[in-house]
Order: structure tokens, then C-alpha cells, then sequence
């Protein structure tokens, strides 16, 4: 890990987290494993490995999901990890979504050069590069359209979608929708709390595929 590619809040926030592997339920181990198999047979394969994170809407899970896929990549020193997301339709990126990831020490910016679905640029640390990210459909030319592994992180979205066209790999790994809270007074701690097992799960599989090259 290179220290200055994370801002120190971020540093702060990733400190521990290793230690909170042994929350993850057993049965999420399995499959954040056998996602973890994927990339490293892809990576020995062909060079890279293509990871689409889907839910319902892209506006809250999916795209904590591609954020920390990508963070969790550059902390364990892996290259040539392309993280996307998308949704059964396009949304949002919601603010509150955002606000989590500003909380857990990303720098974002909006682009406004959309109203509704407003394009960000988010950033681990000064010197690295932008990620953009927008609400957008699983199969947007913005995403790669075959060999790629596919993570549904809702079960809406799972079964809305069996078969996802392209995918080498199709995995399940639902979350609760913090979309729940909404407008409650406990919305910013359900999202930190969605915001944090992503992190922890993406982590977990980076931890295991840096063991596995």
C-alpha cells in the first residue's frame, strides 16, 4: 500500500479493517472467495479482470460496490482491476449514497453537467486517479459487454436478472437497501453501515486474491 494514494481520513477509515474480517458470515466468505478465484484466474488469463457491480437501480449499492472494488485493489497493490456498475435502469447517484462516501474520506466533486443524474469524480488520495460515476444500466457501452464478473447486490436485481449476457461469472451477493431510511433520523447511520460491509466484503476478496497471486 502506498500511503499517499489515500487521503487521511480514508487511511483512517481502512486502518482496521482487516480485523473486521471475522464479521462476515460464512456463507459470504464462500462467495467472496469464489469471486476472488475469478479475478485471479482472469488476471493470469488475460492481464485484467472486469468487475460489474448491479442492483436494482444504481444509485446506492452498486455503486458503493465499484468504489470499493477499486479502492480495495489499489490498497493491495493489484493492477489492471476495472470496477463499473449498473442498474436493471438508471437512476441516480444518491446524495446520500455520496454523502457516505465523503464520510469515509473520498474527495468527490460534481461535474453538474447533468440535473438529474449528475456525474462525480471520486478520489482516494490527491495524486491518484478520478473515478467518474453516474447511474447508468448494466449493459451502458460504458461497461464492458463480455468477459466480466457480474456481482448482483440486490436481490430485486437478482432475480430480475438469471442470465446476464457476456458475463464469465454471475455472482449473488445482496445487501440491505439503506434506501430504506431515507429521510429518518437514521439515515446517515444505516448508510455508514451499508458503506462499511461493502468495504469490508471488497476488501476481504482483495486481501484473498493478493494471498492467491
Amino acid at each position: 500500500m502506498n500511503e499517499s494514494d489515500f487521503t487521511t481520513p480514508l487511511n483512517t477509515y481502512l486502518k482496521n479493517i482487516e480485523s473486521e474480517f471475522s464479521q462476515i458470515p460464512g456463507h459470504r466468505i464462500d462467495t467472496l472467495k469464489l469471486t476472488g478465484n475469478w479475478i485471479v484466474s482472469s488476471l493470469k488469463d488475460k492481464g485484467s479482470a472486469d468487475l460489474v457491480f448491479i442492483c436494482t437501480h444504481n444509485s446506492r449499492r452498486s455503486q458503493f460496490g465499484q468504489v470499493w472494488a477499486s479502492t480495495a485493489a489499489r490498497y493491495y497493490g493489484i493492477d489492471n482491476i476495472n470496477g463499473f456498475s449498473g442498474g436493471t435502469e438508471s437512476t441516480a447517484f444518491h446524495h446520500a449514497a455520496v454523502a457516505a462516501i465523503q464520510r469515509a474520506g473520498f474527495i468527490v466533486k460534481g461535474s453538474r453537467d447533468q440535473e438529474e443524474n449528475q456525474k462525480y469524480i471520486l478520489k482516494s488520495g490527491p495524486g491518484t486517479p478520478g473515478i467518474i460515476m453516474f447511474s447508468k444500466k448494466y449493459n451502458d457501452p460504458e461497461n464492458p459487454a463480455e468477459n466480466f464478473c457480474a456481482i448482483l447486490v440486490c436481490s430485486d436485481a437478482d432475480e430480475a436478472c438469471p442470465l446476464i449476457t457476456g458475463a464469465s461469472l454471475r455472482i449473488s451477493l445482496p445487501y440491505e437497501d439503506p434506501k430504506a431510511f431515507d429521510g429518518s433520523n437514521l439515515e446517515i447511520r444505516k448508510y455508514d453501515e451499508r458503506c462499511r460491509e461493502i468495504a469490508r466484503d471488497m476488501f476481504f476478496a482483495f486481501h484473498y486474491v493478493a494471498l492467491s497471486l
